[in-house]
């Protein structure tokens, strides 16, 4: 047992890939070698990327697997011998195929096991197979680590050795690969990939490495080899953890509490584009930051791979970190060249938000008209009516109870806000940087003397925009958020653009998720019925009513939700079975059947009113309709009893319920649970005389109807 390294070196990586490829390539190569029995359960598996290079350091790997003994059912003894025992043809030729010594049939039958196999005897071969040797099964990993490679783009390029024709013979690859390395201890292993042989020198930092080639003494010396012959940090981790330091050291530096922007993405981009890092500080004209910051951000962000540099208050100061792939004596030069590079993105950026100023939203309306948002659906035009349409319906729903700060009124902002919503996707700025939409509006509504209830709601109207993220600060927000959801969930499903499985290009999922979070996190008083009553007949004759499967749809997103949430499934089930409109009540409603649930009388009470359920279902249905209870008609001791209970305890559980408070209003409906084991035991439902058997229908009615307002009980019973 020694320990393995290979090593893959080739032409830079795509950046964003890097450390999914890196992770795929040694996590395969490890599950292949445990498959032939080279590497142990116990093995570890230490990855390395780098932007020239993929490996993997494999522990406690073979020379040669161990032999295995392999138990073979070859026929039954009937079908392989004759009645004399003699090897019959078809047993004989099974042997051959199993590469057995046929010569003598006799030394051949005699070397079968015989065992009971069900109800008759089966003829078994025991044979010894010998191990893969680490040469042939690395071989065979490495062919299979390299095709199950999760590569975002094949390229295609000419081998010039170790092929038919050289120069002519081409191989698919992510990148033209180099060099390779197999390492078992200090011994190469003769494994050949893409064209290569490997052997154990790799190629250290194109500019700063000690020595070329970096010769390997063996595979645990690899990562410290490239770092100190080659000046490469080869694991991706530590190259992260190393720019992660310098970064806190270099803002540090700065000082005045100024911290870089938190970016994992482009913290793992950036990782993955230099070899060994090291950070600088960089500085641009103050007059930029005249510009909203999100531009500079992302300019800097995207463009450049930089990390802006925040103040205290979370503001964008004029400087910037760069992360550099040299470390130069003198950084001046690398300095300077990073400042002169970022110049021209940032005057880009304010040369588009002066020239946006220079027209109002107001004015850019009309241009929606020429904007194609569905070819069933009309133009983006078309679609901010129909959301303007919806979101004054939406608003006059909740304007009696609304407290808004401008004297406008909910109403108003609200048709304003919808109305200029998407407007600057005609600005230059947002055709520039996609992403700004909506953070663009808001600025440029501010620009036009708008009110910042307003300028938010336009920047919000797109939140939530994943999950986790913030919900409109404000209620104009809200209600534009909502139309805007609510309009793109009942034209697509108007239409039948229903998302699949693993396809969703507009976002329904999210969208409905948004829906739900607003509806719920806000406590809204709408109900969703309401909102989709609203939301359907700004289409016209556009689309088909689908507000029964739109509903389904958005009560399987909440229930999926709220699963994660850590509710139980039996919890939910009896919440959303009875459909509750009131969104922002299911969180109480869960709460309550909870605490119902922890109560001693839950379980007997869950499983009567199952079976008060099966009941009524059984029961013909135009009876149970008509069924009602007459005190009269009472005549048993325990229904009398139950009624009795019924007229007392209802009242007050339904007062409990109209107040809100359902976790009390279950809580007093469980004192029922004596009165309703007593009935079961004592009283037949299904009466011969017709008025008896309506009657206590009509009770169980009755009581089923009291017991399930707060959520469907009998979802309750095991």
């Amino acid at each position: 047992m020694r320990n393995l390294l290979v090593e893959l070196f080739v032409e830079e990586l795509p950046p964003k890939a890097l450390k999914k490829l890196g992770d795929a390539f040694a996590s395969q190569l490890t599950d292949q070698l445990r498959a032939l029995g080279l590497a142990s359960a116990d093995s570890v598996t230490t990855a390395f990327a780098s932007p020239r290079r993929l490996g993997a350091h494999i522990t406690h790997v073979a020379a040669k697997a161990a032999d295995k003994a392999v138990q073979q059912k070859l026929m039954p003894v009937a079908v392989g011998l004759d009645a004399n025992g003699h090897a019959t043809p078809a047993l004989l030729k099974k042997l051959q195929a199993l590469g057995a010594d046929v010569s003598d049939p006799v030394f051949a039958v005699a070397a079968l096991r015989k065992a009971p196999d069900g109800k008759a005897e089966a003829l078994f071969y025991d044979s010894l197979v010998s191990g893969a040797t680490l040469d042939v099964g690395l071989q065979q990993a490495l062919d299979v680590a390299l095709a199950k490679l999760p590569i975002p783009k094949v390229m295609n390029y000419q081998l010039e050795s170790d092929c038919e024709l050289p120069g002519w013979s081409s191989v698919n690859f992510v990148r033209p690969a180099h060099g390779l390395v197999a390492l078992h201890g200090d011994t190469v292993v003769p494994v050949k990939a893409l064209g290569l042989t490997a052997g154990n020198s790799t190629q250290g930092h194109r500019f700063e490495a000690v020595t070329s080639p970096v010769v390997l003494a063996n595979a645990d010396s690899y990562a410290q080899n490239l770092l100190n012959d080659g000046a490469v940090i080869a694991s991706f981790a530590e190259r992260r953890a190393a720019i992660v330091e310098q970064i806190k050291a270099a803002a540090a530096r700065v000082g005045n509490g100024v911290k870089a922007i938190e970016d994992d993405a482009l913290l793992d981009e950036v990782t993955a584009l230099v070899e060994r890092p090291n950070v600088l500080v960089c500085q641009f004209e103050p007059q930029f930051l005249d510009v909203p910051q999100e531009c500079l951000i992302l300019t800097m962000k995207a463009n450049q791979k930089y990390f802006p540099l925040l103040d205290a208050q979370g503001k964008l100061t004029n400087q910037f970190l760069v992360v550099s792939n040299i470390s130069p004596a003198d950084a001046s030069a690398v300095v300077g060249g990073n400042e002169r590079v970022v110049r021209p993105r940032l005057a880009d950026a304010k040369f588009f938000y002066d020239q946006d100023r220079k027209k109002s939203l107001a004015s850019r309306v009309p241009g929606l008209d020429k904007v194609v948002y569905h070819n069933k659906l009309g133009t983006q035009g078309e679609r901010m009516g129909r959301v303007c349409d919806t979101a004054r319906a939406i608003a006059e729903l909740l304007a009696p109870n609304a407290s808004v700060s401008q004297p406008d009124g909910l109403v108003h902002n609200a048709d304003t806000a919808a109305r200029l919503a998407k407007t600057d996707l005609l600005t230059d700025m947002v055709g520039e940087f996609p992403e700004l939409q909506g953070i663009m509006g808001g600025y440029y509504a501010l620009n036009d003397g708008l009110s910042t209830e307003v300028a938010q709601a336009i920047e919000d109207h797109y939140k939530p925009r994943f999950a986790g993220d913030d919900l409109p600060r404000n209620l104009t927000g809200v209600v534009v958020a909502l139309a805007d959801k609510l309009e793109t969930l009942v034209g697509m499903f108007g239409i039948g653009n229903l998302p699949t499985g693993d396809k969703d290009p507009f976002a329904l999922r999210r969208h409905a998720l948004g829906v739900i979070r607003m509806l719920v996190e806000k406590d809204l008083p709408l109900s969703l019925n309401d909102l989709l009553t609203a939301a359907t007949p700004v289409f016209g004759d556009k689309i088909s009513d689908a507000s029964g499967p739109l509903t389904d749809f958005i009560f399987e997103r909440l229930a999926g939700s709220l699963r994660e949430q850590g509710y139980s499934a039996l919890e939910v089930d009896a919440v959303l079975a009875l459909r509750p409109q009131r969104l922002g009540d299911v969180p109480k409603r869960l709460a309550a059947v909870r605490a119902f649930a922890a109560l001693p009388e839950a379980p007997a009470l869950a499983a009567a009113n199952k079976r008060i359920s099966n009941i009524l279902k059984k029961a013909d249905a135009a009876a149970v309709a008509d069924a009602h209870v007459s005190e009269l008609l009472l005549q048993e001791a325990a229904e009398i009893a139950l009624y009795a209970a019924m007229q007392d305890i209802t009242p007050r559980a339904q007062a409990q319920l109209a107040a809100g408070d359902y976790t009390a209003s279950l809580q007093t409906l469980a004192a029922l649970r004596g009165p309703v084991d007593a009935f079961f035991e004592d009283v037949m439902v299904n009466a011969e005389a017709l008025d008896l058997r309506l009657n206590r229908l009509g009770l169980l009615k009755t009581l089923h109807l009291a017991m399930n307002q707060v959520a469907d009980l009998s979802r309750l019973a095991a």
